[in-house]
């Protein structure tokens, strides 16, 4: 414990038989649990765990909150229908099965995907045994040995002192970034980062794609679970819905690891693209969601003025090009005058609404 705090360790693992014991081995001992997910490895990824769980018990005991049976009252209907939502939703989750005789009462808790669901959907199969088990603190601790394990304690202690939702790991600040990180994913690091500060609404957060990281019981029942992205666009994803639920976060600085074993599954050209789409789609979700249903705010109207007044403006854009590649041809001087005043209108739009759009989320970054 922490403070007095649950704290449990997600570890998601894809054919990680070579390294995963070094994870587990070298875990801290403040942690209560470690949440191990095979996201059906094609290795021998479980039975290397299982084999070596010798003294797994822990002396604290942790019961699943959806054992625990409601007695209904005037008062309590919202309860039990919370209650009753969560023991449905474990149908939305990728098909899995836990490994342990006694999980409730062992320090390592083995869950093996049935089917392949990818980094998103291990971690999010985690952080359901985790809320279900009211885990105070749950971090995120890759089975590849790319996170230090020393490091884990300042990545939680915001989040069971201060009552932080979410802390994230932040590499790119660290001062042996640009030496170690290699430079295609440092670059496209950086790329990920910029959109999904528009995207997401924390515009503070400056390395998304950072997987180290520590979430509070309360951010874990604020978001869908379930409907958490299942690739490597997870963490962009849970930080779009983080923000619809006005969770709080913070970055901490940490060491860029690389070269411990690891082997890199990471196809940075096929994951680029669904990636941006998907920062995409969360952007117009985060806007819809949050600045219209929820509670309406001008910098949702400014946001599509803009985005109205670019389409148009297209229009115009396509005719100027078009004339002046044109031998001989004239371009119309209203046409240009019009281009001129959207352009400066569109833009006048788009930088009101951005900082209306920090100046909002502002007090979400702490």
């Amino acid at each position: 414990m922490l403070n007095n705090k649950t704290i449990a360790v997600v570890v998601p693992c894809y054919n990680e038989s070579q390294q995963i014991m070094m994870v587990l081995d070298s875990m801290p001992s403040f942690v209560d649990r470690i949440i191990v997910v095979d996201d059906a490895s094609k290795d021998d990824t479980v039975d290397t765990v299982m084999k070596h769980l010798d003294n797994n018990t822990s002396d604290l005991k942790l019961t699943s909150n959806l054992k625990n049976e409601i007695v209904p009252n005037i008062y309590n209907r919202a309860d039990i229908e919370v209650r009753q939502k969560s023991i449905d939703e474990i149908q939305k989750f990728t098909p899995s099965e836990i490994v342990n005789k006694i999980p409730d009462q062992e320090k390592i808790v083995v869950i093996k995907h049935l089917t392949n669901g990818g980094v998103g959907a291990a971690i999010a199969t985690g952080y359901k045994w985790c809320k279900d088990h009211d885990i105070d603190c749950t971090a995120v601790m890759a089975g590849d040995g790319q996170m230090d394990p020393d490091e884990l304690e300042s990545i939680c202690k915001p989040v069971v002192d201060e009552g932080i939702d979410y802390v994230k790991g932040n590499r790119l600040i660290h001062k042996s970034a640009w030496v170690i990180i290699p430079r295609v994913r440092f670059l496209g690091n950086s790329i990920l980062s910029i959109l999904t500060k528009v995207a997401s609404g924390y515009w503070g957060v400056s390395d998304t794609q950072s997987g180290y990281t520590a979430i509070s019981n309360n951010a874990l029942n604020s978001v869908p679970l379930y409907d958490i992205y299942k690739r490597y666009g997870m963490p962009n994803d849970l930080l779009v819905k983080l923000n619809i639920a006005f969770c709080t976060i913070r970055e901490v600085k940490i060491k860029p690891i690389y070269g411990v074993g690891e082997k890199s599954k990471l196809n940075i050209i096929k994951v680029s693209l669904p990636i941006l789409f998907l920062l995409i789609r969360c952007f117009f979700t985060r806007l819809q969601t949050k600045y219209l249903y929820r509670s309406f705010h001008p910098l949702y109207l400014l946001y599509w003025v803009a985005f109205i007044i670019g389409i148009i403006n297209s229009y115009f854009l396509y005719q100027l090009i078009a004339n002046f590649f044109i031998p001989n041809s004239k371009t119309p001087t209203d046409y240009l005058i019009i281009f001129i005043f959207l352009t400066i209108s569109g833009f006048q739009s788009l930088l009101f609404a951005m900082w209306m759009d920090i100046q909002d989320n502002e007090r979400l970054s702490k």
